[in-house]
């Protein structure tokens, strides 16, 4: 498979994974601005979620534009990234629905370590598969972005079942700290 049969699959998932997010946002059954305004722990999960997956799908385009080659190993772990991508409007509609409870901001948060840790797992096979362009693992580097966001989930985990606010808010550090789009790829594909 070409690198770019797998980046069109990817984009068209997480198109979907948007589409159904949005799809769980439901109308408030009266007509008043108070009504709306009771909506608002499922849009600002939405919301958390759609930078989030963002974040991903922007990161996932700059990866690819500097990979070379894909083999079997980065297929498999390009799925499994998907696959806890795509658990994304599952835990955002129990977060926003349960009006931000601590067991669902907990679970959301596994979701979202667990995606960081595919990344991670799909990063490295795609340094690793055979033909690869040396640039990208130069281009990753160090990676502290990447380091510090597992980091922050795993601590928001078991914080989240007692201050599930703050748990939010870590969550929301790591969409701040990864809004900035990747240079060190952007440096690659000019060079």
């Amino acid at each position: 498979m070409s690198k770019g049969r797998l980046e069109a699959f990817s984009d068209g998932v997480i198109a979907i994974i948007i589409t159904v997010m949005v799809l769980q946002l439901v109308p408030p059954s009266g007509s008043t601005p108070e009504d709306l305004v009771r909506l608002w722990p499922s849009f600002a999960s939405y919301l958390l979620s759609f930078v989030l997956l963002g974040i991903y799908w922007s990161n996932h385009h700059h990866l690819l534009q500097v990979s070379r080659t894909v083999n079997g190993a980065v297929l498999w772990a390009n799925l499994h990234l998907l696959f806890w991508l795509s658990l994304f409007p599952f835990g955002t509609a129990w977060v926003g629905t349960s009006r931000f409870s601590p067991f669902p901001v907990a679970a959301y948060g596994a979701v979202l370590l667990l995606a960081a840790i595919a990344y991670f797992i799909l990063v490295q096979a795609l340094i690793r598969a055979p033909g690869q362009a040396p640039e990208l693992a130069t281009a990753v580097g160090r990676d502290v972005k990447g380091s510090i966001s597992p980091i922050l989930y795993a601590v928001a985990i078991p914080l989240a079942l007692v201050l599930p606010a703050a748990a939010i808010a870590l969550y929301a550090l790591v969409a701040v700290i990864w809004i900035v789009p990747d240079r060190r790829m952007e440096r690659v594909l000019r060079a």
